[in-house]
């Protein structure tokens, strides 16, 4: 599997690899563009020497969140994500033994089962776990049982509507346009 949803090819290359990188990515993805959440984990990478789930639990808070402020920043709001980012850290190593992976392979999990675990992570609500099952089933290889419907909308087949869909530039475009016309319709529905 080589993801595609930034325009680096070693930040896409680490979120390949990687699954807490991945996950991180998306826990960043809010309030900034996409390929900007999905470039952080490389940024973490290169800021504090690796993207492990047991080294950033480990790391010095202030420390941690100093190296998301660098610039250019790892998000928007640098302080409040370095902590976020450093509460998934720590619920993987205590839930999980350090292996993000293990969400969504631990007992041969069905997409249901790797939805709620999603949702009890720190900072996955409810539509940020569809859309990373979704991601899973997608571009990752995780075929548990019924892990389309437990992502729907988003695990719905060519909906465009998430990350999960992004495997090129021309996919990233629809994407935005999906979003664009969701937003447009909401706005409309208002009055």
């Amino acid at each position: 599997m080589e993801l595609h949803l930034t325009d680096d090819a070693a930040a896409d290359h680490l979120l390949s690899e990687n699954p807490f990188a991945l996950l991180i990515g998306m826990l960043l993805d809010q309030q900034v563009a996409m390929e900007l959440a999905f470039s952080g984990p490389l940024k973490i990478e290169q800021r504090t020497g690796e993207v492990t789930p047991a080294h950033i639990a480990a790391a010095d808070p202030e420390a941690f969140a100093a190296a998301f402020k660098e610039t250019p920043a790892v998000h928007r709001f640098p302080g409040s994500m370095a902590e976020r980012v450093q509460s998934l850290a720590s619920a993987i190593v205590e839930k999980w033994d350090g292996n993000a992976a293990a969400i969504w392979t631990d007992g041969d999990p069905d997409g249901r089962e790797v939805l709620k675990r999603l949702k009890a992570l720190p900072g996955f609500g409810d539509q940020k776990a569809r859309i990373f099952l979704a991601l899973l089933g997608k571009q990752c290889g995780f075929d548990g049982a019924g892990w389309r419907e437990a992502s729907t909308p988003y695990g719905e087949e060519d909906s465009f509507r998430s990350v999960a869909d992004i495997t090129s530039p021309e996919t990233l475009a629809k994407v935005r346009e999906t979003k664009r016309a969701a937003k447009a319709a909401a706005k409309a529905a208002k009055g």
